[in-house]
């Protein structure tokens, strides 16, 4: 299932625009959302799972017309989210979060124990599903927000920096995690961590000036930098052919 951005415009009441034309198509696989702080990813993320109103342009879920409430309904039933901070009942065991996280999103009573333990397998907790939430390391509960956010098996998952603030082995079982469910559903994942990009990501969008000013793959950015040499002692080629588009993009504005 694809989402398709056309035109989109967003602003905050007595801000300028976030969002400023900004057209995209996100293909099913694992695709990276790039950009610079203050950038408007959160705001687009925002659209995307319908917590903010499409005010101008069109976006789309799938067939599912963000800017009807018809189409928002719709496409929440396809939809799984990941914020960057979530809390977990730490009283609740595993399988538990992930059966409520089922049923809010509308499966019957009867069905949430199965789709738990559906969830939990693909994300390789199902040996934890009767621990307390709060017993769990980082790495395992950002697992577990990614089993409820797919416990009603969502086409469309979107996750917004997954790995922040977890240690290097955590960020690998989550990347593992990603890369799978990316095989067969549409994932768009916010970072501001290259390597998750580079060891994840099937296409790239760096969304800056209100704008996706880059949509690619990893190897075609990493080629704006020319004829220089691909990397240093101090960054990969993909850090300095992000950095030099991002500064271009700034003198630009």
């Amino acid at each position: 299932m694809r989402v398709t951005a056309e035109n989109l415009d967003f602003g905050y009441r007595g801000r300028r625009k976030v969002l400023d034309g900004l057209s995209w198509t996100v293909e099913p696989g694992v695709t990276g959302l790039l950009g610079p702080n203050g950038s408007g990813k959160t705001t687009f993320l925002s659209l995307v799972v319908t917590l903010l109103p499409v005010r101008g342009g069109r976006l789309l879920l799938g067939d599912h017309d963000l800017s009807t409430a018809a189409g928002r309904s719709g496409a929440r039933r396809a939809l799984g989210f990941v914020p960057q901070r979530f809390a977990l009942a730490g009283e609740l065991t595993v399988a538990d979060t992930v059966a409520y996280a089922a049923w809010v999103h509308g499966l019957a009573r009867r069905e949430c124990g199965r789709a738990a333990r559906r969830a939990l397998d693909l994300v390789g907790l199902d040996d934890l599903a009767d621990r307390r939430t709060r017993t769990l390391s980082g790495g395992q509960r950002q697992r577990v927000g990614i089993a409820a956010a797919l416990a009603h098996d969502p086409r469309v998952l979107v996750l917004d920096e997954p790995t922040a603030g977890l240690d290097p082995g955590q960020r690998l079982r989550v990347r593992e995690v990603v890369a799978r469910l990316g095989e067969d559903r549409t994932v768009l994942v916010s970072t501001h961590l290259i390597e998750d990009v580079a060891h994840l990501c099937t296409g790239i969008g760096v969304l800056a000036g209100g704008r996706i000013e880059f949509q690619g793959t990893f190897p075609e950015l990493e080629a704006l930098i020319g004829d220089e040499s691909a990397g240093s002692a101090h960054g990969s080629g993909f850090e300095r052919a992000y950095d030099r588009l991002i500064t271009r993009i700034g003198e630009r504005a």
